[in-house]
């Protein structure tokens, strides 16, 4: 698949690609991890309220991390955050 696409596969799944963007979220993650820990917040509780409520007042403008999170949408965040998760359990670097 190429670019943002969905695609249905049986009955009822529908399997969804972002693309390039993930690179993207993981960088923008990855950002907003250091300026938070930086700061002394504990990133997983800011993340989590940040992406649960969309108010970007959860997360720091140290290093830009607030403007850079919000010019990439939650849903493409979260699916970075399961992937990067999911691999770890599979055991992939």
């Amino acid at each position: 698949m190429s670019g943002d696409e969905t695609k249905t596969v049986g009955d009822e799944t529908r399997m969804f690609s972002f693309g390039v963007e993930e690179n993207r979220a993981q960088k923008v993650i990855k950002n907003a991890y250091r300026a938070m820990t930086e700061k002394g917040y504990n990133p997983v509780h800011q993340l989590v309220g940040y992406l649960l409520s969309g108010d970007p007042a959860y997360v720091t403008s140290h290093l830009e991390a607030r403007s850079k999170i919000r010019k990439v949408e939650r849903d493409e965040l979260l699916e970075e955050l399961v992937r990067a998760y999911l691999e770890r359990l599979e055991g992939k670097p």
